[in-house]
């Protein structure tokens, strides 16, 4: 998404527990919000290659699927990546996406957006389908589908902001870069 807005960067991975972060704020609190949960794994991304970087204007970001109160995360295997799906058809669901921009230790910004998506009642052929066309991309993603091409077709309903859905809130990105002088305004 960045490139595409004709923003240049450096991608580099973050050495955080993912797994670990969600785990620890799930257990500490049974009401643990999924737009917290992704706010503080975005934050923690970017704090984490800020401080390998000083200086540099860091922007990690993170996106948590919930359906009521049960958050998913990336599937590990195509048989979760189905079993995910057969939990969402027929069912309206929430993508939070949310960014941090950290400069060394400090949050110089943090944003979070939702998206909520009424999946259709697809049926058991067309998932099988697009599962094999899919194979592994089906592991890329929180919720499994690909809704820049025809993971599309899977949606009754979707209300919030593409770019979201795609990552992270982009033009709220591209506003704080441009009034931190990070890109030209």
């Amino acid at each position: 998404m960045l490139k595409s807005a004709g923003i240049a960067f450096d991608a580099v991975a973050a050495d955080i527990d993912e797994g670990a972060i969600r785990a620890s704020m799930m257990s500490e609190s049974d009401c643990a919000e999924a737009a917290d949960i992704a706010a503080v794994l975005a934050f923690e991304k970017a704090r984490s290659v800020a401080l390998t970087h000083p200086g540099c204007y860091v922007l990690g970001s993170d996106q948590v699927l919930a359906l009521g109160r049960h958050m998913f995360s990336k599937a590990e295997t195509i048989a979760e990546a189905r079993d995910n799906f057969d939990r969402l058809r027929g069912r309206m669901h929430e993508l939070v996406s949310a960014a941090a921009l950290v400069r060394n230790d400090e949050v110089i910004w943090q944003g979070v957006d939702t998206v909520q998506s009424t999946m259709r009642r697809v049926s058991d052929a067309f998932l099988d389908d697009y599962l094999a066309r899919v194979g592994d991309r089906v592991l890329d993603t929180v919720g499994g589908y690909e809704i820049e091409s025809d993971g599309l077709q899977f949606f009754d309903r979707i209300e919030g902001d593409y770019f979201t859905i795609l990552g992270m809130p982009l033009l709220p990105v591209l506003h704080q870069l441009r009034s931190h002088g990070v890109v030209a305004s």
